[in-house]
C-alpha cells in the first residue's frame, strides 16, 4: 500500500513539475524573430500564457509588464517607436532576434496578389538573382479556412528578407509596392501577406458584414459541417478519378506510346501552333497527342535546355525524346520545363504533348511564346505540329465545389488572426471572381473595409486598391462588359470612401491571361497612392479622374478633378462611346479642349450619356502627362 501510495504521489508531482515547465509564455506566429514593428504607433504585443502568469517584455532598454487573464490571454502596448533597427526583444524566456520598425502592409486579394516572383522571371529573372535587400520582409499567411469560428493564430508562417532564394514565393505586386516605397523612403518595409487564388470577396469578409447578403450566410453555415466538406470532397475525388481513369484506359496513345521518339507519325494529321484542334475536329472533350520533330546540331546535343511551351487548355505531359520533362495539371500556369544534360540529340529530336481536356475549348495559347532555348540560342516551336486524337470522352469532366473560397472562411483563418498587429495600409487586388454580379461589388467592398478598419481599430487606415486590367479578346463596337462594371465599382469606391486610393492598371493587362506578367507596373502605381495618401506626399498618383459633365449642343463636356486634367497630348483619342436618345451607345470622336474633354458623334444630335475604355479589353488612350491612364468610366 505504502509503495501504492508513493507512485501516486510521484506521478502527482511528476504531471505538477511537467506543468509549470510547459507554462512558458506562447506568442502568436506574427510575433517571431526578423518582424517588422510599425513605427509612430502604439504598439500591441500579445500572447498565451497560463492564468495569472506575469510577462516582462524587455526592448530598447525599457521594460513593459502585464499579467496573464484568466483565459491565459495578455497584450502589453509599446509606445510610438521611430524607425530603425535590427533590436532584440526578450518576453519572460523568449529572445526574439532581427527586429526591424518601420512600415507594414497587409497585401490581400486573389491570384494577382498572389502570384509569385518565380512565375514573372521572364520579366524579372535578373533582377531575382541579386536581390538582398534585409530591409523587405515577407509574412506570407498560411492557406487556411475555417467556416465555425474567427481563429486568433496562425497555423504557421514566418517572416523572411529578400534573397535570391526566399523571393521566388514572394508575391509580385507586394515586392514592388515594397520596393518602391523603401527605395524612396530608406524605411524597413513588412508585407504581411494573405491572399489566394480564385477567391471572391465574400471570403475575406466576417459574418456580420455579410447581413444584407443572406445566400452568402445560407452558404457560410452550410459549410461549418465537417461531415457535408469531408462527404463532397471525397465523392468529387471519386468522380474526377473515375473520369481520368476512363480517359486513361480509353487513350490509345498511352497504351501505343505516342511520347516514344521512334514512333511512325507519319499519318497524323498537322495543324499549327499555337491553335485549337477543336477548329478543325470540332468540339470533344479528351485527350490529344501533339509530336514536333526538331534538329539540333552536334555542338547542341546533350546540353540543358529550356522548353516554353506558352500556356495550354488544360493539362499537358511533356516529353523530349521519349523522356518526360514535365507537366502541368490546369489550364493557367505557363509552360516551363527544365530539360536536363543528356536529353538532347544530334540530329532529329522529338517533342511529344499529351494534352488533356475536360470542359472549354482545348487549345494551344495564341500570342504566348513557344520556343527551345539551348545556351542562349531559341529555337522557334510554333507553327506546324502533327496531332492524332488520344480519346473522346462522352462527357465533361466532374465540376468541382471550391470550399475554400465560401463566404467568411478566408476572413475567420487568413484575417482575423492579424488584427492585433499594427500596420500603415491595406493593399487590395481582387475582383475576377466577383464579375459574374458586378453591381453588387461597390457595396461589398466598402462593407469591408469598413469592418477591416474597424478590427484593426484603425478606422482611416490607407485602403489601395488595385483595379481589374485589360483581358480577354478586344470587341470592335461598344458592348456591355461585367469587367468594365466591376472596375467602375471599384472607381466608384475609391472616390466615395475616405482614404482610398486606385491603382489603375488597364493598360498593364494581356488580352490572353488572366494573370499578366508585369506586376511591377501594378506595384508602382500602388506606391504612388501610398506615397499620396499614407505619407501626404503632394505628389501625382491618379491619371484624369472623372468629374462631371454637361451637354452643349450635340456634344458633351466632360470635366475632370483638378490635379489630374494635365492630359497628355495625342494625336487621336480613342476610348470613348456616345449614347443618343435611342439608348445605344456608338463610338465618339473626342477632343482635348484644355482642361476638358469634348465628345460627339455626328449621327447623334441629342447626346445623353458618354462611356470610357467600358470593354473587358479596351484601347483607350487618355493620360495624363505623368503617363498614368484614367480609369474607365460612366457618366450615366
Amino acid at each position: 500500500m505504502k509503495r501504492y501510495c508513493s507512485k501516486i504521489l510521484f506521478l502527482i508531482i511528476a504531471v505538477f513539475s511537467i506543468s509549470i515547465f510547459d507554462a512558458k509564455v506562447k506568442l502568436p506566429a506574427l510575433v517571431s524573430d526578423g518582424m517588422i514593428l510599425q513605427r509612430n504607433q502604439k504598439l500591441k504585443i500579445w500572447g498565451y500564457a497560463d492564468a495569472g502568469e506575469k510577462i516582462n517584455i524587455n526592448f530598447l532598454n525599457k521594460t513593459y509588464s502585464a499579467t496573464a487573464d484568466n483565459s491565459g490571454n495578455w497584450n502589453i502596448m509599446l509606445p510610438e517607436l521611430k524607425a530603425g533597427g535590427p533590436f532584440v526583444m526578450t518576453i519572460n524566456d523568449i529572445t526574439l532576434k532581427d527586429i526591424l520598425i518601420g512600415d507594414v502592409w497587409v497585401a490581400s486579394g486573389q491570384s494577382n496578389m498572389e502570384l509569385p516572383m518565380r512565375r514573372l522571371k521572364p520579366l524579372y529573372g535578373e533582377e531575382m538573382k541579386t536581390v538582398n535587400n534585409k530591409n523587405i520582409r515577407f509574412f506570407t499567411v498560411p492557406q487556411k479556412y475555417n467556416f465555425k469560428a474567427a481563429q486568433n493564430d496562425l497555423d504557421g508562417g514566418k517572416w523572411e528578407s529578400t534573397n535570391p532564394q526566399t523571393i521566388q514565393n514572394f508575391s509580385g505586386v507586394a515586392y514592388f509596392f515594397a520596393k518602391n516605397l523603401y527605395e524612396r523612403n530608406k524605411v524597413p518595409v513588412g508585407i504581411i501577406h494573405t491572399s489566394l487564388g480564385g477567391s471572391p470577396i465574400q471570403a475575406w469578409m466576417d459574418a456580420n458584414s455579410l447581413k444584407k447578403y443572406p445566400e452568402s450566410l445560407q452558404e457560410a453555415e452550410k459549410w461549418k459541417n465537417d461531415d457535408l466538406i469531408k462527404s463532397t470532397e471525397s465523392n468529387e475525388q471519386a468522380l474526377s478519378r473515375a473520369w481520368y481513369a476512363e480517359l486513361d484506359q480509353s487513350d490509345i496513345g498511352l497504351n501505343q506510346h505516342w511520347e516514344n521518339f521512334d514512333l511512325n507519325d507519319s499519318s497524323w494529321k498537322t495543324m499549327n501552333v499555337p491553335g485549337s484542334w477543336e477548329d478543325q475536329e470540332g468540339p470533344f472533350e479528351g485527350s490529344v497527342w501533339f509530336r514536333k520533330e526538331i534538329t539540333l546540331s552536334k555542338s547542341d546535343a546533350g546540353k540543358a535546355a529550356f522548353l516554353n511551351l506558352g500556356r495550354i487548355k488544360d493539362a499537358d505531359v511533356t516529353y523530349i525524346n521519349g523522356v518526360k520533362v514535365g507537366n502541368v495539371t490546369y489550364e493557367y500556369p505557363p509552360r516551363w520545363y527544365d530539360i536536363p544534360s543528356g536529353i538532347l540529340k544530334e540530329g532529329k529530336n522529338i517533342i511529344a504533348v499529351r494534352i488533356t481536356n475536360g470542359s472549354g475549348k482545348g487549345q494551344f495559347i495564341a500570342d504566348k511564346p513557344y520556343y527551345l532555348e539551348i545556351g542562349g540560342k531559341k529555337v522557334d516551336l510554333t507553327g506546324s505540329w502533327k496531332y492524332k486524337i488520344g480519346a473522346k470522352m462522352e462527357k465533361m469532366a466532374p465540376g468541382q465545389t471550391f470550399i475554400r473560397w465560401k463566404p467568411t472562411g478566408l476572413y475567420n483563418s487568413m484575417i482575423n488572426p492579424l488584427i492585433n498587429y499594427k500596420l500603415k495600409g491595406f493593399l487590395w487586388y481582387q475582383g475576377e471572381s466577383n464579375t459574374g454580379k458586378p453591381k453588387e461589388y461597390g457595396d461589398l467592398l466598402t462593407t469591408m473595409i469598413n469592418d477591416w478598419r474597424s478590427k484593426w481599430n484603425e478606422k482611416e487606415a490607407p485602403f489601395l486598391i488595385v483595379q481589374l486590367a485589360n483581358f480577354m479578346e478586344a470587341k470592335n463596337h461598344p458592348v456591355e462588359s461585367n469587367w468594365a462594371e466591376l472596375r467602375d465599382q471599384q472607381r466608384k469606391v475609391s472616390l466615395n470612401v475616405p482614404q482610398t486610393g486606385l491603382a489603375v492598371i488597364i493598360d498593364a493587362g494581356e488580352w490572353n491571361d488572366i494573370h499578366p506578367l508585369d506586376k511591377k507596373t501594378v506595384g508602382d502605381r500602388l506606391a504612388l497612392q501610398a506615397l499620396k495618401i499614407a505619407d501626404k506626399e503632394n505628389i501625382i498618383a491618379d491619371g484624369p479622374v472623372y468629374q462631371s459633365m454637361k451637354t452643349e449642343g450635340n456634344k458633351i463636356i466632360l470635366y475632370f478633378k483638378k490635379g489630374t486634367d494635365d492630359f497628355a497630348a495625342v494625336s487621336e483619342l480613342k476610348g470613348f462611346a456616345i449614347k443618343g436618345k435611342d439608348g445605344i451607345y456608338h463610338w465618339a470622336k473626342a477632343k482635348i479642349q484644355g482642361e476638358n474633354i469634348a465628345v460627339w458623334n455626328d449621327e447623334i444630335k441629342d447626346p445623353v450619356s458618354v462611356r470610357y475604355d467600358w470593354a473587358d479589353n479596351p484601347d483607350g488612350n487618355l493620360k495624363n502627362k505623368s503617363g498614368l491612364p484614367a480609369s474607365s468610366f460612366t457618366t450615366e
